[in-house]
This record gives structure tokens, C-alpha cells and sequence, in this order.
């Protein structure tokens, strides 16, 4: 899996914001975020994997684009973590679960080639391309969520 991280700017807004609520409902808001800009990495790795998926097969390696909460990393550091990778993969959580495209374990060999094949990847690629927008989206969520929680802060008062 790809292990790749980044760091928000322009994000002072938002902390302005969390400043005015006392009790923020950090948890759920930040994971419904994450998971929305998740779904776009997840979109269009998916768009990717789908032109490489040989349509003669039963097999599709994007139905096993997923996306998965990490919540033992959560436990760990503190910080939430979302996932995007392919069932079935080398990585445990996404393992010994029922893949609706069928056993597509070959998705890294396409990703890093191999000694006698070259790679033909659609993971990183996906990722970088979305990181845009993906975090626009991730800003416009948790903004959506900061605003609902001033407001029903205020209604107490």
C-alpha cells in the first residue's frame, strides 16, 4: 500500500473557528471529512484501475477499491487515518475479506512491475492527482461541521 502523507495549509480559518466552540464534536466530524475526501483518492484510483481491468475476466480491480478507517493507528498517535487500497492486498486490513471484483492479488504486480514486466501504475498516480481536491474537499466538510457546531453552541446561550 502507499504510504504517502501531506500537510494542509490555509487551514487557519477553521482554527479560528474551532476556537469558538467549546465542545466540538472533533471525532465525527473530522472521520465524516476524511472519509468524504477519501472517496475522491478512491474515485479515481478506481477510473484508473477500471482501464486496466481485462474485461474478458470476472475479476475488477476497481470494485476492490476501498477505503478503510485506521483505527488502530487512531489509538496509537492520536491522529485519524484513512486508508485507500485494493481487498485483498498485502496489508491486514484490507485481507481475508469478501471482494465483490473477485481475487485481483495481481494489482501489485501492475503497480511495480515485475522482473519481466514493467510498471503500470494507477495507485500513486490516482493519489497525486486528487490530493487537490481531495483536500478542498476535506476543508469544505469540516468547515460544513465547524459552522453546525458554533450554531448549536450559540443556541444554548
Amino acid at each position: 500500500m502507499l504510504d504517502a502523507s501531506f500537510n494542509l495549509e490555509g487551514v487557519d480559518e477553521a482554527l479560528a473557528k474551532m476556537k469558538q466552540v467549546e465542545e466540538l464534536p472533533r471525532k465525527r466530524s473530522t472521520r465524516f471529512a476524511l472519509r468524504k475526501a477519501a472517496a475522491i483518492v478512491r474515485e479515481n484510483v478506481a477510473a484508473r484501475a477500471a482501464r486496466l481491468d481485462d474485461p474478458k475476466t470476472a475479476e475488477s480491480i476497481a470494485a476492490n477499491v476501498v477505503v478503510r478507517y485506521d483505527g488502530a493507528y487512531m489509538r496509537q498517535t492520536r491522529d485519524m487515518k484513512m486508508s485507500v487500497g485494493i481487498l485483498g492486498g498485502s496489508t491486514s486490513r484490507f485481507k481475508n475479506q469478501a471482494n465483490p471484483g473477485g481475487d485481483t492479488y495481481y494489482w501489485r504486480f501492475l503497480e511495480f512491475g515485475t522482473a519481466k514486466m514493467p510498471a503500470v501504475p494507477f495507485m500513486r498516480p490516482g493519489m497525486e492527482e486528487s490530493i487537490e481536491p481531495a483536500t478542498d474537499e476535506f476543508l469544505q466538510q469540516f468547515d460544513k461541521a465547524l459552522v453546525r457546531a458554533i450554531r448549536r453552541a450559540n443556541r444554548g446561550r
